[in-house]
């Protein structure tokens, strides 16, 4: 069998030394990948606990159309995410486009003319740059007299917590914590730094609404936001608790009263969750949650595999191979355009869907420079499945996440390494000392 999987690779572009090295990558892993595992079986637990607290039934995947009222299966699994995330509530709702609309319509529901946004995790996602009006937009916080200001992380990317406490003031209504990277290069949070600063921020100022953009960190941890104070958790359903089923979708998680004020933004007021139908994607949100343990273990050893891989070959990597995980974000600094590009062109090269597009970097809406994203997927924009991107600007950094299966995350790896090495940006290998 062993030979005929190499004769796969082969055949499908692999060169004999990049699948050489990627081995010996690999043999180094297998007890980091055993951790991983045991974490997707807690979570895996934990999923089907929360499932049956709420009695989910086949009668939750029925189609519902319309105003949506007494939607079962919506309403069930409300409950479901409010049992896995411990929190009194959930909004879970196919009406929330993605990640960005779901924070939008987050500090929408809950900030007021004259409030004021602290993000104490330095600058937010470019994508929110114009909800907040950093950069003028149409319909930004900012257009509705919402103040912004933000906290700059310390070199090391720790919080600065003798100037957050400076920066709270009456005007402050919201702190925002982004756990993930974004396009940065530093390092994402774990639950427990996200704890230690929710009530560091509580003891300054108690009423202060603490919300966490959970993106790209669901089920990487035992803990969720959500365990260790956040009043709102955010995220999407095309990254990890959609498990790549999802077709769309996004989910807020927290105190009611909060959540009630979120779904009269998305609605209406006075009809808040009362109609939102499901149009029948209830399954598919049902079983992506329950596969998502094993799903996001896959991507995240795809992460630690793409770390070391590169790593070894000297490219800065964050984080790097041996650093504990907080996200299923895998940052590698390529120095140049071309290498990015390259990168980009391997992991599409490796996509099931649109292999033989060659993907180029284009004035993507809501950033400020050109962006290059690679994606293949079932799902348009899905970054639970194989998917590369990053702005095409220093210090020339991709970003690696996904991968429904640990397979296909290795395979994709190893075609970025391909293409690379063909534009002779990668010369050789190294020998038999891995870190």
């Amino acid at each position: 069998m062993e030979q005929n999987i190499q004769d796969y690779y082969r055949k499908m572009g692999i060169a004999q030394e990049v699948y050489s090295y990627g081995t010996r990558i690999e043999e180094t892993l297998f007890e980091r990948f055993r951790k991983i595992d045991r974490m997707a079986e807690l979570n895996q637990l934990k999923v089907i606990d929360a499932m049956q607290k709420a009695r989910v039934s086949a009668d939750c995947f029925h189609y519902v159309s319309g105003y949506g009222y007494d939607d079962f299966g919506r309403d069930t699994l409300e409950k479901v995410y409010s049992n896995v995330f411990h929190t009194e509530d959930a909004l879970v709702r196919p009406q929330i486009t993605c990640g960005t609309h779901a924070l939008a319509l987050t500090l929408m529901a809950c900030l007021r003319p004259g409030d004021e946004l602290l993000s104490i995790a330095g600058k937010p996602y470019d994508t929110l740059e114009e909800v907040i009006g950093i950069r003028p937009s149409c319909g930004s916080l900012a257009e509705y007299g919402v103040t912004y200001s933000q906290v700059d992380l310390l070199e090391d990317g720790s919080f600065d917590y003798k100037t957050i406490e400076k920066a709270i003031t009456k005007k402050t209504k919201i702190v925002t914590i982004q756990r993930s990277k974004g396009y940065q290069t530093r390092p994402s949070f774990s639950v427990d730094q996200i704890g230690e600063a929710v009530r560091f921020v509580k003891q300054v100022k108690p009423e202060i609404i603490c919300m966490v953009d959970n993106c790209y960190g669901e089920f990487v941890e035992e803990k969720e936001p959500s365990d260790v104070g956040a009043d709102l958790v955010v995220g999407s359903l095309i990254k990890n608790p959609g498990g790549g089923l999802a077709p769309i979708g996004g989910y807020i998680v927290g105190k009611k009263d909060l959540i009630e004020q979120c779904a009269c933004r998305l609605t209406s007021p006075g009809l808040g969750k009362e109609v939102g139908a499901s149009l029948g994607v209830m399954q598919s949100f049902y079983q992506g949650l329950f596969l998502a343990p094993t799903v996001v273990a896959g991507a995240l050893k795809g992460a630690v595999f793409a770390a070391n891989v590169y790593e070894n070959l000297g490219y800065p990597v964050i984080p790097n191979g041996r650093e504990e995980r907080h996200d299923i974000i895998q940052a590698v600094t390529l120095g140049s355009a071309e290498g990015v590009i390259q990168f980009c062109k391997g992991i599409q090269a490796a996509a099931p869907v649109d292999s033989y597009v060659a993907p180029q970097p284009w004035a993507m809406p809501g950033y400020d420079s050109e962006v290059i994203m690679a994606a293949g997927a079932f799902v348009q924009g899905s970054s639970i499945e194989l998917s590369a991107d990053g702005p095409v600007k220093p210090p020339y950094a991709v970003y690696f996440q996904g991968g429904l299966t640990w397979e296909h995350a290795k395979f994709g790896i190893m075609m970025s390494l391909q293409k690379l090495w063909e534009a002779g940006m990668v010369k050789e290998f190294p020998a038999r000392d891995l870190k």
